[in-house]
């Protein structure tokens, strides 16, 4: 599992709600949209390198939006086919709508209370079961 996220404490917050939920998932994080870029493009090229088969995109990202890095990775030979879940403070219909044209399997509005966000665990669990967040 990828998390694309340039907010520490989120990153924190993604990882609890994973634990809470009883994912047993190896988590990595990249900062920015360039990072995720090149995340894509080296498990393209490095056999030896798993892609990930879930990746949690925040949608403001420094260097690269959220947009254009799903845009490379729906492109990507390898990652591709990852299920991805866009996270935002946003709530804007606009946003959820571009997200899910360029090919996010759901999306799920960061909360200010730590309760509601623990919820992502059972988010991302119910979308790797197929379930639709």
């Amino acid at each position: 599992m990828l998390v694309v996220d340039d907010n520490d404490a989120d990153v924190a917050l993604i990882q609890d709600a994973i634990q809470a939920a009883d994912l047993a998932l190896t988590v990595h994080v990249v900062k920015d949209g360039d990072e995720a870029v090149r995340f894509f493009d080296r498990a393209d090229t490095d056999n030896d390198m798993t892609p990930p088969d879930l990746v949690i995109l925040d949608i403001n990202l420094p260097k690269r939006p959220g947009t254009e890095v799903l845009r490379h990775m729906r492109q990507s030979q390898r990652s591709r086919g990852a299920l991805v879940l866009a996270v935002s403070t946003s709530d804007s219909a606009r946003d959820r709508q571009q997200m899910s044209d360029l090919g996010a399997n759901g999306y799920f509005r960061k909360p200010s209370e730590y309760d509601e966000f623990i919820k992502l665990g059972d988010v991302i669990k119910n979308l790797l079961s197929g379930t639709q967040p």
